[in-house]
Order: structure tokens, then sequence, then C-alpha cells
């Protein structure tokens, strides 16, 4: 469980999200929604630590976690590929993923298996440069760090932004297999109604720093679209 409790936020003197109240289920792939500039990705690095709030509280599984350091976040299970990937261009696709090691609880220094499973064109390209690659392999590649430590909550903002179809597909159905087989939480921002419809199960619509609508993704109108979502 996520929650998001009267959060304010101010960037550069502005302030972008008002009093927000939002409840994010465990085990659910939940889309948060709305126009660009209405506070999307500024909830999602609120909920990394990347950005402060100036009050509210961001709880995971109960606990408060809105004082925590950005690097703590991610020993409590919570892994974030952020909005153009940042992967490192001149480390290969091997060293990329052993830079997700350092945020593993356990310590481990072994790349998970299933990362290769999920996505095979990474071990097939181990030693290749991260600048190297396409711009739908290094989203699976962001995806794939992001995994390296098992998370328990997996955030997503955009991430089918600039990419091919067929990795679309594939990134689709990837988080719907870690949904489904693993339990993982998934929280997505996303751009595209249609992938929003095929892998999310419920909705939060954002207008002006606000929650204006929530539901089950079957509840997402075509009303809700053309007055919060058509350009």
């Amino acid at each position: 469980m996520i929650e998001f409790k009267k959060i304010n936020q101010l960037y550069g003197g502005s302030q972008i999200i008002w009093d927000l109240d939002m409840a994010i289920e465990k085990g659910s792939v939940t889309c948060i929604m709305g126009r660009n500039g209405v506070g999307k990705t500024t909830l999602l690095k609120c909920l990394m630590g990347l950005l402060p709030i100036k009050s509210g509280e961001i709880l995971v599984n109960n606990q408060n976690i809105s004082k925590l350091s950005t690097e703590q976040r991610p020993r409590m299970g919570v892994a974030y590929v952020p909005q153009g990937r940042d992967i490192f261009p001149q480390l290969t696709v091997e060293e990329n993923l052993r830079v997700g090691l350092a945020c593993r609880k356990d310590k481990s220094k072994i790349i998970p298996t299933k990362i290769y499973e999920l996505f095979p064109v990474l071990e097939s390209m181990l030693q290749r440069r991260g600048g190297d690659l396409s711009g739908g392999q290094q989203q699976q590649l962001a995806i794939g760090r992001a995994l390296v430590i098992e998370p328990n909550i997996l955030i997503l903002d955009e991430p089918n932004e600039g990419i091919q179809p067929n990795i679309v597909q594939q990134i689709g159905d990837v988080i719907t297999r870690l949904n489904k087989e693993d339990g993982l939480t998934v929280v997505l921002v996303e751009q595209k109604l249609g992938f929003a419809r095929k892998v999310g199960q419920t909705f939060h619509l954002m207008e002006k720093g606000r929650v204006v609508a929530s539901d089950n993704m079957e509840g997402l109108s075509e009303e809700l679209i053309k007055k919060h979502l058509s350009v």
C-alpha cells in the first residue's frame, strides 16, 4: 500500500501539488494519468525522495517515508524507472545492471537470472555500452536495472515514450507477468490510453496538482477522457 496524505509541493517558487490524497493498493497496477504539466512526474519524484514535500505524509506499507533519503527508499523495496531512462551510456549493459545491486537490502552482488528471462536481449548484449543500444533496448535496460533489487513496488514514468510498438507490447507483457506471478505493485504514469487500459487495473486522474477522479480502469469513461486527457 502507498498512501499520499495531503501532499503539498513547491518547485521553483510555484506550487505544483495541492493537498493531494491518493491510495494505491498493494498488488495493483495503477495508472496515474493527466495532461502534461499536472504534476504526475513531480508526484513520483516526491515518492522517491528526489523532490522534497512542503507538507503532508507519504506512507509505504504504513511506514512514513517522507523524511527518508533517496538512497533509503530502494532498500524498502521501491524501484524507480524515470522518464528518459537515465541509463549510464558509457557503461556496459552488465555494469548498468550492477549499479542497481548497490541498492539491494541483502547486499547480493549477483544479477537475478529473471532479468534475462524477462529481457533476453540484455543477456546477449552484456558487454555493449548502454549508449549504443536502441531506445527500446535502453528502456528494457532501465527496467531491468530497477528489477535487480527484486522490489515489491515498481514505479514507471512514461516507459513507452518514443519506443517502437513491439517493445511497448513486451513491456506491457512484463508488467502483467510480474504483477500476476510475483504480486508486484506497479505504479505507472502513462499517456498512451490503449496501453493504460491493457495493463492498468485502477487509475487516478490528475488536474492542476490534484486528483480529480479515481476508479477501476473500467470506470475510465469517455466523459473523463474528454474532460481531463484530450488535447
